[in-house]
């Protein structure tokens, strides 16, 4: 069926643009992942190549996605078709629409999964669980929590029919009215929680930690987990750019509004470790504690300090304001092509999607609990000794978001005429220009190649 051209819409502002870029690329991974891939990667020297892995790849691809979704002015996928057409180039270049939009619906199977945990933490905060809570009842709580399917389902859905909602109405009823109400709160939230925990908690550590880099701790390992943080975190290969990209107006600046929503990703992640780790260095906690530091060692924190109760509900309501930014922007790449291709209404779109996701993320919460043991594609090696949520997270963030990476670098670096690129990213050919179609070009290839190998060997 043809595109449904007219049904696509477009940001009333560039502020609501940015907002809803910058909620896109906050999310779990910035408060979440963040954190205990630090913890683990030896702090300061993962930071400083995480860094350079956002300024030298994921920058770059940002403004990559946005000059694609915009000269498309369709959803994903038909943008990538038509831009490759209008190059006289083949239309099978929309393959990485494709991967971009099926990694998105994976992770939004399983991410809603995890944004289930956190209303269940928000509402365990609010009656005052975590202000006198001991490490061992704080424990016990999140294994009860993840053995209980029929409490993970009920929270999954409640994450999941909250993102639908917001996604059914529209971009300038629902998506940008959300993220204009949520984005000033996350900030507020997260800066009086950094100030916070800089007043009674271990600060001068977590400076350290994050900041003072041992070189020697870098490694393959270090960096190949840097970049796959990159990758996670600003959303690069998930289509969620070319998406937002797609309903950009021409007036826009796209370097600008790269670097803004790259930069602001980042730093919002640095504020996270800035939030997290003093407390946890203040209370004697392990920041290598894995992806249970938000979940079981900081509520240990809050039950040893003063205001525990207050602070606890602030974090978890934070983390699902975070959380909900990110999955809307999931959903939307899926409804934006269904709505265009399929003609059906947006409200049908988004319960037909959002429906499936939670059916499908099911799997990710019987992965906790009665399915732990299945290995649903244990039969290939790579995804030997891997259960359902380990299988989704695996093919979308180490498979099909590389890929969708890789591709989109070629495609605009070697595929898109020079003069299509300028025109579209409004740059002038100048040694900026230069050192970012040279980066774009080979840089991005070459190191994201580097870890689709890696992660396939």
């Amino acid at each position: 069926m043809a595109v449904a051209a007219g049904h696509h819409s477009h940001w009333s502002s560039r502020v609501g643009f940015l907002l809803a870029a910058v909620g896109s690329a906050v999310g779990l991974g910035n408060f979440w992942r963040f954190p205990y891939e630090a913890g683990q990667n030896g702090g300061g020297a993962f930071v400083i190549v995480y860094l350079a892995c956002i300024l030298l790849i994921a920058m770059p691809l940002v403004l990559a996605e946005l000059s694609i979704g915009r000269r498309g002015g369709l959803n994903a996928v038909d943008s990538v078709k038509k831009v490759a057409k209008d190059e006289g180039r083949s239309p099978a270049w929309s393959i990485f629409g494709w991967t971009g939009m099926i990694a998105a619906f994976m992770v939004l199977t399983f991410y809603s999964v995890i944004g289930g945990w956190v209303i269940s933490y928000v509402i365990s905060a609010a009656q005052g669980t975590f202000a006198t809570a001991t490490p061992a009842a704080v424990a016990k709580q999140f294994e009860d929590l993840l053995s209980d399917p029929w409490q993970l389902t009920l929270y999954h859905a409640a994450f999941m029919a909250l993102t639908g909602f917001i996604v059914s109405r529209g971009l300038q009823r629902g998506i940008e009215p959300a993220v204009e109400i949520l984005m000033p709160s996350l900030a507020l939230m997260m800066l009086g929680l950094v100030i916070f925990a800089a007043v009674v908690g271990d600060f001068a550590g977590a400076i350290e930690f994050l900041f003072y880099a041992d070189f020697s701790k870098i490694t393959p390992q270090v960096i190949l987990a840097a970049i796959g943080q990159a990758f996670f975190s600003v959303g690069v290969g998930a289509a969620i750019m070319l998406t937002y990209g797609s309903y950009l107006n021409k007036d826009v600046n796209l370097p600008q509004s790269a670097v803004v929503i790259s930069l602001a990703d980042t730093g919002i992640a640095i504020l996270a470790g800035l939030l997290i780790f003093p407390i946890v260095f203040q209370f004697g906690l392990e920041p290598g504690q894995g992806p249970g530091l938000v979940f079981v060692t900081l509520p240990v924190a809050f039950g040893q300090m003063p205001f525990g109760g207050v602070v606890s509900f602030v974090f978890f309501l934070l983390l699902l304001v975070a959380a909900i930014t990110s999955s809307i922007s999931l959903l939307e790449i899926f409804v934006a092509w269904v709505e265009e291709n399929l003609d059906i209404s947006r409200r049908t779109a988004a319960i037909a999607g959002s429906s499936t996701a939670w059916v499908i993320g099911l799997g990710s919460v019987l992965s906790f609990n009665l399915w732990a043991e299945w290995q649903p594609l244990g039969f290939i090696p790579l995804l030997e000794g891997k259960n359902w949520f380990d299988t989704f997270d695996y093919i979308a963030s180490n498979i099909l978001l590389p890929l969708g990476g890789m591709l989109i670098a070629i495609f605009t670096g070697w595929i898109m005429s020079k003069s299509s690129v300028l025109e579209e990213t409004g740059m002038q050919e100048n040694a900026l220009f230069r050192l970012w179609f040279f980066l774009i070009r080979f840089a991005a290839p070459i190191a994201i190649g580097a870890v689709f190998l890696v992660n396939l060997t």
